[in-house]
């Protein structure tokens, strides 16, 4: 399975979206679709689950999946998950800690978004 996420910020604020299923906060993401290129993917499955606009930045290969470093865009409606802006990452995370602290390196750099 072919599957993306996306690490976008506003201002050095990241936004997550919080997993009821998994009872943790993550980034969005998801599988990509027949023809869709990671980004594509991205912007699809940032609107569907947080309600927000990306500009992708960068993108590469990590653990198995693709993951985007992204700028925040405007609201455009609801998405299908709690979303929230974070200065650092929160405690209660969908996946291990461990699995987040170099990607999320990554994004700030190539974004300009470093702390």
């Amino acid at each position: 399975m072919n599957t993306v996420y996306t690490v976008a910020f506003s201002g050095t604020d990241l936004m997550m979206v919080y997993n009821d299923r998994r009872k943790g906060w993550e980034m969005p993401g998801g599988t990509i679709e027949d023809g869709e290129t990671p980004e594509e993917a991205a912007v699809r499955e940032y609107m569907e689950e947080a309600g927000y606009a990306i500009n992708v930045i960068s993108v590469k290969r990590a653990e198995g999946c693709w993951v985007c470093a992204a700028s925040l865009g405007e609201r455009m409606g609801d998405g299908e998950m709690m979303s929230r802006l974070f200065k650092d990452l929160p405690d209660d995370l969908a996946f291990e800690r461990s699995e987040y602290d170099g990607v999320l390196e990554w994004a700030r750099s190539v974004t300009g978004r470093n702390k």
